[in-house]
């Protein structure tokens, strides 16, 4: 069977004689991990990434090392892979609506695009709450200068975001007045921004959902979040404070969001639980997401198995969590003693019971780069976090 045949298959069945290959936009660790979940299946992977050295090209089976947008690479992955999807949200949807005109790609670029752009996304958010009951924070799109002059009491204090490129805390700054917003979008270059209301928040928690290309839709567990300087510092799954109500009510706004999209792949939506409990959704990224990562170790499916069988569209996985679990993000700062660099103490984490050690291949240690995560499964969500606090006495980290 050639692979050409193979594509006008309805789904994309593993095979060694010829191989059955999956592309993947971007060589990050979610395009390394997912490059070992899809070969566990028996897909070879291809990975498409300008950085020769990059995590995900040092496990795929083929690197193709040329920008997103290359015309000539991008020929070259849709005409292998029976399937594309990406690992990374800022992935041009050009350079997706291309591949889709010779290869099966998912997400689709239409979903792409409006979690690449808040103003889409709030939009979209906004038109999906009118029917779940869960809306967006109150916000003002800013396009110009003059647009802040319409900026009332009601909105202040927030937060000015970038409406593009923006990730892990970058493009935010918060604000108070109608002077601070001037000078933060004049520091932005004068691109196109949504000011959001700062509201009254409780925690944050995650939903991770994925749907195939037959409609068929899995929802995992509500996770906690913590962060830190607006990197993602702890998950904790199943979240410990949100009432039952609540998490089925964002599960249902998920599903919704997904539904609406006809996406098809995995998509985590992040939403705030205020200090009333009431529920407001904040942003999706159409890829699996670092709040996701304790899957691989606590769930029958991970939500990167559930990324291969969506693209290859097979059934979906068993999105059970079968052991309480945290996740602790690894970030480059865990290398440095004062100035000094040396490699953490391992074998003292694995020691302890029920810890899951996940780096990502990053030669270079850089302070706030993430370089992994520890997945700390357990009895109860207590016996996690017991570990979770005995490793971070070990790699010098403050709770």
């Amino acid at each position: 069977m050639t692979q050409q045949s193979l594509k006008k298959q309805p789904f994309a069945i593993p095979s060694t004689t010829p191989a059955t290959w999956l592309g993947v936009m971007g060589g990050g660790q979610l395009g390394r991990m997912f490059a070992h979940a899809a070969q566990s299946m028996g897909f070879k992977v291809a990975v498409l990434e300008a950085d020769a050295d990059c995590p995900a090209g040092q496990v795929a089976d083929r690197l193709l090392a040329a920008p997103y947008d290359d015309a000539k690479a991008l020929a070259e992955l849709g005409a292998l892979c029976a399937a594309v999807t990406t690992e990374f949200e800022n992935v041009s949807a050009q350079s997706l609506a291309a591949l889709a005109g010779q290869t099966f790609v998912a997400p689709a670029a239409s979903g792409v695009s409006i979690a690449q752009d808040r103003t889409a996304e709030k939009a979209f958010f906004t038109e999906c709450g009118s029917r779940s009951g869960v809306l967006p924070a109150p916000h003002l799109v800013i396009n110009a200068e003059a647009d802040i002059a319409a900026i009332g009491d009601d909105l202040l204090p927030g937060i000015l975001k970038t409406a593009r490129m923006g990730y892990d805390g970058k493009g935010q700054v918060r604000v108070r007045t109608q002077d601070e917003v001037r000078a933060a979008f004049k520091d932005m270059q004068g691109v196109t921004c949504v000011l959001e209301k700062m509201l009254p928040l409780a925690y944050e928690v995650s939903v991770l959902v994925a749907r195939g290309d037959d409609g068929q839709a899995v929802v995992y567990p509500i996770a906690e979040n913590v962060h830190r300087d607006g990197i993602l510092f702890t998950t904790t799954v199943p979240g410990p404070n949100i009432k039952p109500e609540a998490a089925e009510r964002a599960q249902q706004a998920a599903l919704q969001i997904i539904g609406a999209m006809q996406y098809v792949g995995v998509l985590c939506i992040e939403f705030f639980v205020l200090q009333d409990g009431e529920l407001v959704v904040n942003e999706m990224a159409p890829r699996p997401h670092n709040s996701g990562h304790y899957t691989i170790d606590a769930c029958v499916a991970s939500q990167f198995e559930q990324q291969a069988r969506a693209m290859a569209r097979l059934p979906l996985g068993d999105a059970r969590q079968h052991s309480p679990a945290v996740m602790l993000n690894i970030l480059g700062d865990v290398w440095y003693d004062g100035e000094t660099l040396r490699e953490p103490a391992w074998e003292k984490v694995l020691a302890l019971p029920g810890a899951h050690l996940h780096l990502y291949g990053k030669a270079e240690a850089r302070r706030g780069r993430k370089m992994g995560h520890v997945t700390f499964t357990g009895a109860t969500i207590e016996d996690a976090q017991r570990q979770l606090a005995a490793a971070c006495a070990i790699l010098g980290i403050t709770l």
